[in-house]
């Protein structure tokens, strides 16, 4: 199973593909990227493992993430979607979809990441496979704090994960 193509006023969100390894490698590889999510850039290896993780989400779930590109352009602009990542999480989130979203420096500060998500979750609130919703985010990032607010997420608690202060919001 392959997921949906979700059209937007200026995004196209699909499915990942094969090929789009070569822009996760530049997306995950970049510092400015990766500093609120594991503060380290990821590696070649890293990058294919995670296309990997997003191709096998679809089959195994009825639901993963998706490639935001510039509808005008078709530049890729990074990672949006849903995972049960069984992560070893206090309180847990078994049962429970986790939003994510990863985008280059470009798109930052222009809405892309709200209205990507948005989009997505709006698909996903008619799936047969819909449950609850929630995220995981730095304290410390600010922009993405505000996009999950956005997007109708609500602080529930902060814990620590992997070491790492971290909040966790569930949508409202």
């Amino acid at each position: 199973m392959t997921g949906p193509r979700i059209e937007t006023a200026r995004l196209v969100l699909r499915p990942h593909v094969p090929g789009d390894f070569a822009d996760i490698a530049r997306l995950w590889g970049d510092p400015a990227v990766t500093r609120f999510i594991g503060g380290r850039p990821s590696t070649a290896e890293e990058s294919w493992a995670r296309l990997l993780r997003y191709l096998g989400l679809w089959p195994a779930l009825g639901f993963g993430y998706f490639a935001v590109t510039d509808r005008a352009t078709g530049a890729f602009l990074g990672d949006v979607g849903l995972a049960d990542f069984h992560r070893d999480i206090a309180p847990s989130l078994v049962g429970m979809a986790e939003a994510g979203w990863v985008l280059a420096p470009e798109a930052w500060g222009r809405g892309i990441a709200t209205e990507a998500l948005m989009a997505v979750l709006d698909w996903y609130r008619a799936t047969p496979a819909a449950r609850p919703v929630a995220c995981i985010v730095a304290p410390d990032n600010a922009g993405s704090l505000r996009v999950a607010r956005r997007c109708g997420f609500v602080e529930w608690l902060e814990t620590i994960y992997r070491g790492q202060a971290t909040v966790v919001m569930r949508r409202a």
